[in-house]
């Protein structure tokens, strides 16, 4: 079996490639089936945000279900593979498992440590466990990934420090005021920057948002979502000296906020302290109003600043985050290699287990006269014997099967017990539930694209089929 990681991201498409494989919450569980019931695909999850698209997938021959992969993003996306081939990347292996750390930590994020994408990965593992679409590998690889995620925010700081120019104002403005509940912000303009700005101060609590525009139209538009208040140009003069924080980004090529009209809203204002964001280029707001006492005066060059101050601290708690994905690495791959040996020794200890009951049974015919608390006394010690004689080689051989050559000391492990018979019955009869899974997944895949408009009860069906294979 081999780990693999299909897909593409922001740094590999632009979003007008992007959105054509953008999926919706309603589409997720029957894309998962659909994936889980593509040839060689033994587990998958998909995960699919705004920047990225990725499905991960455990199959039984790696170049070969590349291809099976890409010809599922062809179909299910309705888009030639001409159109997203060059767009894609692949990992397979090792490197897909330290791209999921990557990922879940944040380290692959647009915005480096940013934490939603942890949330992401966390309900795209959780739907395809729901939809029966992971088993071994996944169940333990995506639960370490969300794992070691939490551990890294908790154990560093990289999500700390302010990395968008709109979230540095809101820093500033929390070391200037302490608190937003009680102040007023005037924006001026309605630039995007202006707008996501507002966003986080609204979010932080700012009492009452007004918005000010030449257009009032575009103001009221904007004041909606805020359930703020639209103003003129004229009217947000004479407001001025409510306002606690004001954000300019208009497209003016003079100031629009002078020195004069500023010091007349202080002189209403009994020193309280007056922020003004200037995210305006050319500037909005006359740079010598910050020298007015009380008035603190920000431009887009002084945020800048703060968010490639930031990002610089951010890169240094990465470098730790990395040491802790190498670490995690080793640990995946050492309790992978160990997935071999499971089978010997499922058969070992059931070869045991039996040689215990035939001989208690031997016994028991021999006496006849033991009751019932001796019987149980025997049993226990009978069974405490057997399972300290193969405590110490099967610990042994879960040693053997992390280094070279492990596929001898397997070897020889079951000549040495004789397991040739039982080891050869279990792999039977996991390979034949596996078969059984499989078929049952494509047949409810079939039956939820029959179903789709023709009043068929698929969750019905689906929920039957889940309780048949638990």
């Amino acid at each position: 079996m081999h780990l693999i990681v299909v897909g593409l991201n922001y740094r590999t498409a632009p979003v007008e490639v992007r959105e054509k494989f953008a999926l919706s919450e309603s589409e997720l569980p029957r894309a998962i089936q659909a994936l889980k019931a593509t040839s060689g695909i033994l587990e998958g999850v998909i995960v699919a945000t705004c920047n990225r698209t990725e499905i991960y997938a455990v199959v039984d021959r790696l170049h070969l279900c590349g291809h099976y992969i890409r010809s599922f993003m062809e179909q299910w996306f309705s888009v030639p593979r001409q159109q997203f081939n060059s767009h894609l990347y692949m990992y397979e292996d090792d490197r897909s498992v330290e791209h999921l750390f990557r990922v879940a930590c944040g380290l692959d994020s647009m915005v480096i440590g940013e934490t939603q994408i942890l949330g992401q990965v966390r309900d795209a593992f959780l739907l395809a466990q729901e939809e029966r679409a992971t088993g071994t590998l996944f169940n333990r690889l995506f639960k370490q990934a969300i794992t070691l995620a939490k551990r890294a925010h908790s154990d560093t700081s990289i999500g700390e420090s302010a990395v968008s120019v709109s979230y540095a104002a809101v820093e500033l403005g929390k070391r200037i005021f302490g608190r937003f509940d009680d102040k007023t912000v005037m924006i001026v303009g309605a630039g995007k920057m202006s707008e996501l700005t507002a966003q986080h101060l609204s979010a932080n609590g700012a009492k009452e948002v007004l918005v000010v525009n030449r257009t009032i139209e575009n103001a009221q538009e904007l004041a909606e979502k805020f359930q703020g208040t639209a103003l003129g140009l004229d009217e947000a003069m004479n407001r001025l000296k409510e306002a606690d924080i004001v954000i300019s980004s208009t497209g003016a090529q003079r100031f629009v906020l002078n020195r004069e009209q500023v010091e007349q809203a202080m002189a209403g204002r009994k020193k309280r302290p007056l922020f003004l964001i200037d995210i305006a280029v050319p500037r909005d707001i006359e740079p010598t109003c910050g020298d007015i006492p009380n008035v603190f005066l920000y431009d887009i060059d002084d945020l800048e600043g703060i968010v490639e101050n930031n990002l610089a601290k951010r890169r240094k708690e990465a470098a730790i985050i990395e040491e802790m994905i190498e670490l995690e690495q080793e640990a995946y791959r050492q309790w992978y290699a160990t997935l071999g040996v499971s089978p010997l020794i499922r058969a070992l200890q059931e070869k045991a287990a039996a040689i215990q009951e035939n001989t208690l049974d031997s016994l028991l015919r021999k006496l006849p006269e033991l009751d019932d608390r001796q019987v149980k006394v025997i049993r226990k010690l009978t069974k405490s014997i057997v399972n300290q004689v193969i405590h110490d080689p099967i610990l042994r051989i879960k040693e053997l099967s992390a280094v070279k050559r492990s596929d001898e000391a397997m070897k020889l492990f079951v000549q040495l017990f004789a397991l040739e018979d039982d080891v050869a019955q279990l792999k039977a009869q996991e390979k034949a539930e596996e078969k059984s899974r499989k078929e049952a997944v494509a047949s409810a895949a079939k039956a939820t694209e029959a179903g789709t408009g023709s009043g068929l009860d698929v969750d019905g069906l689906l929920s039957k089929l889940a309780g048949a294979l638990r």
